[in-house]
């Protein structure tokens, strides 16, 4: 790991400060466990983690339902009350199994399969939610549904959307599909689906991820009900050929946020018919009207931006680094985040290793491959942290918390997916730290964990005992990475309607509550 110089001394010492805080202490308990999807006996990178969960979503308008999505297929609904558990929609239908979708590809890697689930914010009236999963074009089967073990879909008019094309290699395409349930008040899907998008991505690696609405839109607001998603850069950002530039160019939709409206009906005033027909985007995206540049453009210059969350009308992303760091973005209409030119707040070589940033920080706009004569300045991290043992390999989700536990309000809390870490950061030094200086960024602070009467550092142990208690059999954890070593935690928050936070972990397939804080 390159080792920071000067410019790096504003990170360092908030990170330094923060530690010698006496720490918060974060209470826990188990909520549910999930119905084994992995193999307790393998070691392989995805087979062995117990539970592939990816999200867990609380179904709009006090329905007192969890929604919860398992990289492996299946989509559940948790009732809160019971905590009964159903299968309402699986999408694996590879090789034999029962689901929907016979290309799915789930096999390896850390996102592929089922990759996200969101409900359309009028959902209580039209009954609407989106996916995004992720289909091996090279496979010999159809891509259109197969409604065999769920009759309740009607498949009468789906079809399949032309790839949106990306430079280089193509290994996979992340699709995008609307879900229209006629009857919400039960627990089997009926009704329709429409697939909206189908993104090429280059490798299996950083797909087409996480999807979000902005909750404080109302209707008639030019932001109600138009949709936000942050697309991977397919792993092209680190290799050594042309696709390199990909999530820097603007003729694609690598390592980007998009901005759409997935339903036709809606700002038909405001905004253009996409090129498959399938969706609306709003004519004041800010390329738009750039000669060449895909439209559906809202931010760019993003590694992995797997995660996307709102916090007091601000869009964040948190965004899977390279070798060295792993950041919290306030994205903003048109900005570039810089990768792969930049990694986190420093400058990052072709050889993937970083360095100090230039005295000129420009960087030139790329809509082809071609350098153009418009130059702009990066956007930097409000918060980061380093692949060393007091931070990890890869960030995970993170809220701004706002619900009834007082410790908590006003405060960003993050985990990282390896070592189990988890941290707050004060919103409004988030805020301070997004003012065009590189260097800086808000403190972390680290949170214990309280489970079980015991007090522990990060998730590591209380995923690995759970693991363990379920019959997995690696002495460690499943999956492997630089700073973890054997084993990954893989913890990550999500967040209810009203603002309570829970944790899980696919290594062990346990959704947790947080139920309390308070200063050890």
């Amino acid at each position: 790991m390159h080792i920071p110089t000067s410019a790096l001394w504003g990170v360092l010492l908030a990170f330094v400060a923060a530690q010698s805080e006496a720490p918060v202490v974060l209470e826990i308990r188990d909520y549910v466990q999930l119905p084994l999807t992995g193999k307790v006996d393998s070691r392989a990178n995805t087979e062995s983690m117990l539970a592939r969960v990816n999200g867990v979503h609380e179904e709009p308008g006090g329905a007192n339902r969890l929604f919860v999505h398992d990289l492996n297929g299946p989509v559940y609904i948790v009732a809160k009350d019971t905590k009964r558990l159903t299968t309402y929609l699986n999408f694996n239908g590879r090789n034999g199994n029962p689901g929907l979708f016979r290309k799915l590809f789930y096999e390896a890697g850390y996102a592929c399969g089922l990759a996200t689930f969101t409900f359309d914010p009028a959902y209580r009236t039209n009954g609407k939610f989106y996916t995004v999963h992720i289909e091996d074009p090279a496979i010999r089967e159809s891509s259109l549904p197969d409604n065999t073990n769920y009759p309740g879909l009607r498949t009468e008019g789906y079809t399949a959307t032309p790839p949106i094309p990306v430079p280089g290699t193509v290994q996979h395409e992340g699709v995008l599909i609307e879900w229209t349930d006629s009857n919400i008040n039960n627990t089997t899907f009926e009704g329709t689906a429409r697939e909206v998008m189908r993104v090429q991505l280059n490798t299996r690696i950083h797909p087409l991820g996480d999807m979000i609405f902005n909750p404080a839109a109302r209707a008639g607001d030019p932001d109600w009900r138009v949709l936000y998603i942050g697309s991977g850069d397919g792993g092209s950002g680190e290799s050594t050929s042309a696709m390199r530039l990909n999530p820097q160019r603007l003729d694609n939709l690598a390592g980007k946020i998009l901005r759409i409206v997935p339903d036709l009906r809606e700002h038909t005033a405001t905004s253009s018919v996409s090129e498959n027909g399938r969706y609306r985007i709003p004519n004041d995206n800010p390329f738009a009207a750039k000669a060449g540049a895909r439209k559906e453009i809202w931010a760019y210059g993003l590694r992995n931006p797997h995660r996307l969350a709102w916090a007091d009308n601000r869009l964040l992303a948190n965004t899977v680094g390279l070798h060295t760091w792993e950041t919290v973005n306030i994205i903003q209409k048109g900005a570039n985040f810089g990768y792969p030119l930049r990694e986190g707040n420093e400058l990052l070589n072709t050889d993937n290793r970083t360095t100090t940033l230039p005295a000129l920080d420009r960087i030139p706009v790329r809509v082809t491959a071609e350098v153009t004569e418009e130059t702009v300045v990066p956007h930097y991290p409000v918060v980061q942290y380093g692949h060393v043992a007091s931070g990890g390999d890869a960030i995970g989700a993170g809220f701004l918390y706002n619900g009834k536990i007082a410790a908590l309000r006003g405060k960003y809390l993050f985990t990282d997916l390896s070592t189990g870490h988890i941290w707050y950061a004060d919103y409004r030094e988030m805020l301070a730290a997004d003012d065009g200086n590189p260097a800086t960024v808000a403190a972390m602070h680290q949170l214990k964990v309280r489970w079980n009467d015991g007090v522990f550092d990060s998730m590591f142990p209380i995923a690995q005992s759970a693991y363990h208690a379920r019959g997995g059999k690696d002495p460690d954890l499943p999956g492997t990475a630089t700073v973890s070593g054997q084993g990954r935690a893989d913890a990550r928050f999500a967040i209810d309607d009203a603002g309570e936070l829970y944790l899980y972990s696919k290594t062990d397939g346990v959704i947790r509550e947080v139920i309390g804080a308070r200063a050890r």
